[in-house]
């Protein structure tokens, strides 16, 4: 499908059309995971954030460790858009805050503590702190990574994190470009050990197709933000024409994922492949075209404006944002998606991370006070979930 032109841009996913189609998901079934074919596509967005006071970040009531229950608990409350979620070795998690630049640590009981609120974070629009990553090898370099909207652009920062908290700041990478919409932000190690990073097309089109630019892509980096080896143009960039990837993840045979909001017809899941270009903006979904890469899956926008990626149990776990819920997407050996299931739609609002602790647990967070959610008593929280095979 030939990407439609954007109706109004500042919303998610801008304007629908009267047209968009309403069916439940859109499955792309590919013969081959290498085969080349065609798309990509990010959110809209824009309205300013919440005005309303930080919380204070509560454990859940009663205190007990939500791995030991049957579905969804609710680990912690009061937060204000938290954006991401990384795990350090000994199992607590550093959760970022978009709005507030709070990096915070939550513990698998619920506890939580402030690690600092980040220097030169400039939030607006879609923009602000988003993505943390841990160092595979923090025990004895003690790195953490944020990625973050700065006054000019969006970057990424390498921290050490002890004792006494976050210091030596490095800039490793700057002038990502930012926008009020399309800012990307997750970042992720691979199983190669070098850290990925997401970024979005800002709402300028062109840039996702130019590979000189840093916008609409995802970049791969060594530790210290050089290009790293293997990258396929000599530059940081791993792949190109991205609207807006929010979602980065590897099954358990190292094959990568990520999930991309469309514009006005299609989100999607993308099998990610070394040089491809995912079509933005000349493809919105499937389209067939030489020298693109079709998604691995579709869904209608209102079913999911996909965020958080995650992998466990021999599925893909996608958060929804204006869909609400939490797609199951079983993998087959190949890596071939079966039929996507819905989960909990409708019960806990805006869904916006998802990660696969090192207990097997899931933790989703909620999107409720982003300025484009219904916030509930004690939103936002951290939802942890056990994800076995028959759940949902």
């Amino acid at each position: 499908m030939v990407a439609r032109g954007r109706a109004k841009a500042g919303s998610e996913h801008a304007v629908r059309r009267a047209t968009a189609p309403r069916t439940a998901i859109t499955m792309v079934v590919i013969a081959v995971l290498g085969t080349a074919l065609a798309a990509c596509s990010g959110t809209g967005g824009g309205s300013a954030p919440p005005t309303s006071r930080v919380a204070t970040a509560q454990p859940s009531a009663d205190g007990s460790d939500p791995a030991s229950v049957d579905g969804p608990r609710t680990l912690v409350t009061g937060l204000s858009v938290p954006w991401a979620i990384a795990f350090l070795p000994g199992g607590d998690a550093l959760v970022t805050e978009r709005d507030s630049a709070r990096l915070l640590r939550v513990t698998p009981r619920g506890q939580v503590r402030q690690v600092d609120v980040i220097e030169g974070v400039s939030p607006s629009g879609e923009g602000g702190l988003l993505g943390v990553a841990v160092s595979p090898a923090h025990s004895t370099d003690h790195y953490v990574f944020l990625y973050f909207t700065a006054d000019d652009d969006n970057r990424v920062v390498r921290y050490r994190y002890g004792d006494r908290g976050l210091s030596d700041p490095v800039a490793i990478v700057t002038g990502i470009p930012k926008g009020g919409i399309h800012n990307g932000g997750r970042l992720a190690f691979g199983p190669d050990g070098h850290l990925y990073a997401s970024t979005g097309e800002t709402g300028d089109k062109g840039q996702a197709q130019d590979r000189d630019s840093l916008a609409g892509k995802i970049l791969r980096m060594t530790l210290d933000g050089r290009p790293a080896p293997g990258n396929p143009f000599g530059s940081l960039v791993w792949t190109y024409g991205h609207r807006n990837v929010q979602g980065l993840a590897w099954d358990g045979d190292g094959r990568m994922y990520a999930t991309e909001f469309g514009q006005n017809t299609y989100d999607e899941i993308n099998l990610i492949e070394k040089g491809r270009d995912y079509g933005w903006p000349d493809v919105e979904g499937v389209g067939g075209k030489p020298g693109f890469t079709d998604p691995l899956l579709t869904w209608s926008t209102d079913e999911a404006s996909p965020s958080g990626l995650a992998y466990a149990e021999g599925s893909l776990w996608a958060a929804a944002l204006r869909g609400r819920r939490l797609w199951r997407v079983p993998l087959g050996g190949s890596g071939r998606p079966g039929r996507p299931v819905a989960l909990y739609s409708g019960e806990y609002g805006r869904l916006r991370a998802v990660a696969t602790a090192p207990d097997g647990t899931l933790w989703v967070s909620t999107s409720n006070r982003d300025g484009r959610g219904d916030p509930r008593d004690g939103d936002d929280r951290i939802l942890v979930i056990p994800p076995s095979r028959s759940t949902g």
